[in-house]
């Protein structure tokens, strides 16, 4: 993990941890967790410097799984029984994915309380073109979430509640290969309005952020030798 210009950490608790991954029809398993991420695994997270690291950047450790499984799993493979990738047959087609209007909820851990949710929008798919990455021929294909909304709640300590309410755009392209299916490259632009309810002066804060993902498919090598 790299945060702004400090230096570079790992986090132990999660170096060799496996797990086996489950498409879900409903997106969650029987305990809630959306694609059947364990949430305990991201509870109190302390770096390879001894440091606790913060409840917010905890949250985006665990939802990098989310986005890669989303982008690689979920918008980039058939969607059985409902709408999905399978069924862009032609360049410049596009179709809404069963993804669309699904509320899922975002309590990770202690300090984001039961009740958060992230919600899509109108989630759409499209076939742009033909594209290269690796040396392989590639299907462009765009996503775009529509207007989403999320709702958080958290707890940074005992008896304080900070609520967040906002709205999310995110859209991006993934490039597939078209002989093994294999996902060689995801883009992921996401912009988010939010108003955030303190306990305490200034009691509300409005702001707008962007964030920007890029996922790459490299070889054993190339990921050693970065």
């Amino acid at each position: 993990v790299k945060l702004g210009e400090a230096p570079d950490f790992t986090i132990p608790v999660l170096k060799d941890w496996s797990y086996n991954f489950k498409k879900l029809e409903t997106g969650m398993d029987e305990a809630g967790q959306v694609l059947g991420i364990e949430h305990s695994k991201f509870e109190k997270l302390i770096d390879s410097n001894g440091k606790a690291i913060p409840p917010d950047k905890s949250y985006h450790v665990y939802n990098a799984f989310i986005d890669f499984h989303g982008m690689n799993n979920i918008f980039a493979e058939e969607m059985p029984g409902g709408a999905g990738i399978q069924d862009l047959k032609k360049i410049g087609q596009k179709i809404v994915h069963s993804a669309s209007f699904i509320q899922a909820p975002v309590n990770v851990g202690s300090n984001v309380a039961e009740g958060s949710y992230f919600k899509n929008g109108e989630v759409t798919l499209e076939f742009k073109g033909i594209s290269t990455v690796n040396n392989s021929i590639c299907a462009l294909v765009a996503y775009d979430s529509g207007e989403s909304y999320f709702h958080m709640q958290m707890n940074p300590m005992p008896d304080m509640e900070v609520v967040t309410n906002g709205s999310s755009h995110y859209m991006g392209d993934i490039y597939i290969d078209l002989e093994s299916y294999w996902v060689q490259k995801v883009t992921l632009s996401e912009f988010l309005v939010h108003e955030t309810t303190l306990p305490v002066p200034p009691n509300k804060i409005n702001a707008v952020s962007e964030r920007m993902i890029v996922i790459r498919n490299v070889s054993e090598g190339d990921f050693f030798k970065e």
